[in-house]
């Protein structure tokens, strides 16, 4: 689960991306930031949840199989706590390590909550609120989840309306299912590039303050 992140995009792909903030920023003097997590979360109550469901009718099917082959009764209690507490914990490992079972067990609720709490602490942990115009403005991409979230700075959100934003995180979270993530992310970041050029030319003086691409676990 933890190498999510760096399966994600290729090193190619990110070299890609890194290009295309690059490109955006030299018209603009604004301050984007991609970061690709592998999780927001860990999320331990959907193994719990998922080994649950997967363990009990199994260790039912099994008691009495087992049982009537030792000889020791085919409703024998001990024996089925004994496969329920072995099943549980392979398919507790199981769950946590494949994202795509691991996702049928997690709320869409709970996933729009984790994924804005994290984009919020990458947003500040990562410096976006120190950039010296107040125009930080983060692509988070949480991987587990299949979540995007685009966060801007204060002097980015006096100017620019938060819905401005949604169809940027549309396109991406499309580009994202049609296996065309890159994509959908430079032509994102291209965009973003456009609307605070308007807001936000390039300063004779500016720098770049923060780097374009991070990848990580996000925990």
């Amino acid at each position: 689960m933890k190498h999510l992140a760096h399966r994600f995009l290729s090193s190619r792909e990110r070299e890609q991306i890194d290009a295309a903030v690059q490109a955006a920023e030299k018209r603009t003097a604004g301050e984007i930031v991609c970061m690709i997590v592998a999780a927001s979360y860990r999320y331990p109550m959907a193994n719990v949840l998922g080994a649950a469901v997967l363990t009990l009718p199994l260790a039912l099917l099994l008691t009495p199989l087992i049982g009537g082959w030792l000889w020791i009764g085919r409703q024998n209690m001990w024996l089925f706590i004994g496969l329920f507490g072995l099943l549980f914990t392979a398919f507790y490992l199981l769950v946590d390590h494949v994202p795509g079972l691991k996702r049928r067990f997690i709320s869409g609720r709970e996933m729009d909550e984790e994924v804005h709490e994290a984009a919020i602490t990458a947003f500040f942990k990562q410096g976006l609120y120190r950039t010296r115009g107040a125009t930080g403005i983060l692509i988070f991409v949480s991987v587990l989840e299949h979540k995007v979230w685009i966060l801007a700075d204060h002097g980015i959100n006096a100017k620019v309306p938060d819905g401005q934003w949604e169809s940027l995180v549309t396109a991406i979270t499309s580009g994202i299912r049609q296996k065309r993530a890159a994509n959908a992310i430079c032509e994102a970041v291209a965009s973003i590039g456009v609307i605070l050029e308007t807001h936000f030319p390039v300063q004779a003086d500016d720098r770049d303050e923060l780097k374009n691409v991070i990848v990580g676990d996000g925990r």
